[in-house]
């Protein structure tokens, strides 16, 4: 199983309205986290034949933060997606997102980021660094909340973040589309990437 080894639930991310209200045990969330996989979603969604919305997620990923609160510029943000972990509830389609027309998997196995910037205002935090997909390397900033912060009954200190942001596919080199007879294409080139983050605090 190695690295990879957690997996998310599949489904859209849900309104914040859906819950109960958010815990906050903490003022201060300063310190270094490691993405606790199994309660985290990195999602996408996609409009297909400009009528109707693909979404699709990822199983197999790790990751780190370090945050810092007094000094935001010193935060950092690390993560590593195993592509063929990707799922839209469509074997065939999945099968076409690793081929050579989307992700090139037996090539490109891993979809990684690495933050170069991160800025806090008080209430959102806005992340800034390197996307590499495809063996294309691009900067996209991703705006984040934190959703609260909780000591789970395994003593493990928590916090949550939700953030999404939108990029150009073929600016990655995912070229792959087809135009329809009515107009309009099959695939968008937007696709928007939707971050459901739960994080466990390193101690000691």
């Amino acid at each position: 199983m190695g690295i990879f080894s957690r997996k998310t639930d599949n489904g859209a991310a849900p309104a914040a309205a859906d819950f109960d209200a958010p815990t906050s045990i903490v003022e201060d969330i300063s310190g270094d986290y490691t993405l606790d996989a199994a309660h985290t979603r990195l999602g996408f969604s996609a409009r297909h034949a400009m009528v109707t919305t693909v979404r699709g997620f990822f199983k197999e990923f790790e990751g780190t933060a370090h945050v810092d609160v007094a000094n935001p510029g010193n935060s950092k943000v690390s993560l590593k997606i195993d592509t063929a972990s990707v799922d839209t509830g469509n074997a065939d389609r999945d099968g076409h997102l690793l081929s050579g027309d989307f992700f090139e998997n037996g090539a490109n196995p891993y979809i990684t980021f690495e933050s170069t910037k991160v800025e806090f205002d008080g209430e959102t935090w806005e992340i800034t660094g390197d996307l590499t997909i495809k063996g294309v390397t691009k900067p996209v900033t991703v705006p984040f909340e934190l959703t609260g912060s909780a000591k789970d009954p395994f003593g493990n200190t928590r916090v949550g973040f939700e953030g999404a942001t939108t990029i150009n596919r073929s600016d990655w080199g995912l070229n792959f589309n087809a135009t329809l007879e009515t107009g309009g294409l099959l695939v968008s080139e937007k696709i928007k990437l939707e971050f459901d983050v739960s994080a466990i605090k390193n101690e000691g």
